[in-house]
């Protein structure tokens, strides 16, 4: 029996990157890892449900309820001895302490080709605003490590995706998740895991 990494997915909404990565992990493209843990900071993300479905362990750990929000992370992903953590689609900025504490073992995935449309501010729909208003022709998914500079970490994969001439932010949001994200973040995931493993 092989050793598996054990990966923790951090979420804040409805999980979807999350149901991409449990689908993997069914599916054996992600191997050198498993999923054993999800933590929202918000209760009642639906990813919550979705996590409960496939047998995984959830936790919520909630900003104002938390003094030491990032230091609560820390202990519950310390205690169910996580190896990499995959931020999908988690709402909350993490600084250095955080970030360092788990160096190169923290991914994320981002809806643009970074350095494109990226860093502060840039996150959901506003990115594929952001792409349509400058007119760019491609646009893709980014999943790059995570360091305490929004979307500055060192990138792991992109895939593009081509803009349709009638898109709308959210037309293309569909479809860069569903052409980019989701094939992207498990390939990634295992990618980080076999090398934490090996």
């Amino acid at each position: 029996m092989m050793k598996k990494a054990k990966i923790a997915v951090l979420v804040s909404g409805g999980g979807t990157n999350l149901q991409a990565l449990i689908d993997a992990q069914a599916s054996g493209i992600i191997k050198s890892g498993e999923i054993a843990l999800v933590v929202s900071n918000k209760a009642g993300a639906y990813a919550l449900e979705r996590a409960a479905k496939a047998g995984i362990r959830t936790e919520t750990v909630i900003k104002k309820e938390c003094p030491d929000f990032e230091g609560r992370l820390i202990e519950v992903l310390e205690e169910n001895g996580i190896d990499m953590i995959v931020l999908a689609g988690f709402m909350s900025i993490l600084s250095e302490r955080f970030t360092s504490h788990f160096e190169n073992r923290i991914i994320n995935v981002h809806p643009s080709l970074i350095p494109s449309f990226c860093g502060e501010g840039f996150y959901g729909l506003r990115v594929h605003e952001a792409a349509l208003n400058y007119g760019v022709k491609v646009t893709g998914a980014t999943v790059h490590f995570v360091n305490e500079i929004p979307d500055g970490g060192k990138i792991i994969m992109q895939k593009a995706v081509e803009i349709a001439h009638d898109d709308t932010p959210e037309t293309l949001q569909k479809r860069v998740m569903e052409q980019a994200e989701w094939i992207i973040l498990p390939l990634s995931a295992e990618k980080v895991c076999k090398e934490i493993i090996s």
